[in-house]
């Protein structure tokens, strides 16, 4: 059986899609990790196909017009990829946004914390410039929760756009922990009629120092816990938070994760800022291709470290990203040859199994076995 062949399998679980779909999108699957380029251009030029170029790239540009997407199933086949329905995890929110020519491109992005990039589940593609708006923050939580429920859920993380006293009692009222960054200028009620900004608390740190607030206070309509910390460049890290957190700071530390999500999926893996498209329902359907890829190149960097470990540089950071490292692996395996029904069977065990299944064997550490 070809690597297509069994890849399309997997999914027809997952994808209410016929065959020919399912083949049009595994063809870009292969296609993108084998370019590290989602530009439909370059992918029709790599995408297994008898017919011309031209030909090819009017296939992509109907399918991304015409295919539908179960969204609900494809945080489904994200989640069983990782296994995460056992686990518990912080959920992290943010955006990344360009613009092609005068268009701004906007994505808000739930993703759960993992190994050093955040998890993409569900994403929503903001038909406007600049924040999202608590309306639309409550409508992605909302989703995730009623397919996969709040009792995993550590904790939302969020930087200093994800405020409000809607959005934060929504949260509050689901009982689900949030630490939120906010900005210093951020008022506080210090007593009735007294306000005065949230700097005013932790102005007295030293460079390095956090200090936790032993006691709620009030921001608008919602009490809270309060910590800070100064950073090297003598800017006020400051969280706000609906429970006390025991380390606030290296907890909120873990929302770096989603930065690090889209630097894979833009200039240091996919180079989304490429992708020609503008359409909010084709960008849409494009980070569910993304995603899925995202995911195949991370567990297979995570099977490559067992493999042949990392090195540490001496910054502390290894000299790699584990998505960077499974990326490389998959790229030269689709270009270089999969000549051996095992080199293919162990492409599918990434792609399907979560990275707990997958065990090494010490002796040939190539030779993939699962954990039963």
């Amino acid at each position: 059986m070809e690597l297509n062949d069994g890849l399309r399998v997997i999914l027809k679980g997952h994808l209410d899609w016929g065959k020919c779909r399912l083949d049009c999108f595994v063809g870009m699957l292969l296609a993108l990790v084998r370019l590290k380029r989602m530009n439909l251009t370059q992918l029709a030029l790599a995408f297994a196909s008898q017919a011309a170029p031209k030909s090819r790239y009017r296939r992509l540009q109907r399918f991304f017009q015409e295919a539908v997407f179960d969204y609900d199933a494809i945080a489904r086949l994200i989640m069983q990829m990782f296994d995460f329905y056992e686990k518990s995890y912080y959920l992290t929110l943010d955006r990344t946004n360009w613009k092609w020519g005068e268009k701004n491109l906007n994505i808000l992005t739930l993703g759960i914390v993992y190994k050093g990039a955040a998890i993409p589940v569900y994403w929503l593609v903001l038909n406007k410039q600049g924040n999202s708006n608590q309306r639309e923050r409550i409508a992605l939580l909302q989703r995730f929760i009623a397919r996969f429920g709040r009792q995993g859920i550590l904790g939302v993380l969020g930087d200093r756009e994800f405020i409000g006293d809607r959005w934060w009692q929504w949260l509050s009222d689901q009982d689900i922990p949030y630490l939120i960054r906010m900005k210093e200028n951020q008022l506080l009620t210090a007593r009735p009629g007294q306000e005065r900004p949230v700097r005013s608390l932790f102005a007295d740190l030293d460079v390095g120092k956090s200090r936790s607030l032993r006691k709620k206070r009030r921001i608008g309509q919602q009490w809270i816990w309060l910590s800070g910390m100064k950073l090297d460049s003598g800017e006020l890290l400051i969280l706000a938070g609906n429970q006390r957190f025991p380390q606030p700071v290296d907890v909120y530390g873990l929302r770096w994760e989603i930065e690090n999500l889209f630097q894979c999926l833009k200039g240091r893996g996919f180079h989304l800022e490429e992708m020609r498209l503008t359409h909010y329902f084709r960008i849409k359907k494009v980070m569910a291709l993304l995603a899925i890829a995202f995911c195949w190149a991370h567990k297979t960097g995570e099977w490559k470290h067992q493999v042949r470990p990392l090195k540490t540089k001496k910054h502390g950071r290894p000299e790699q990203s584990l998505f960077r490292y499974g990326l490389d692996y998959l790229t030269d395996s689709l270009l270089h040859g999969l000549q051996k029904i095992e080199d293919r069977f162990r492409l599918w065990v990434l792609f399907l199994c979560p990275p707990d299944m997958i065990v090494v064997d010490g002796q040939n550490p190539e030779i993939i076995a699962l954990q039963t």
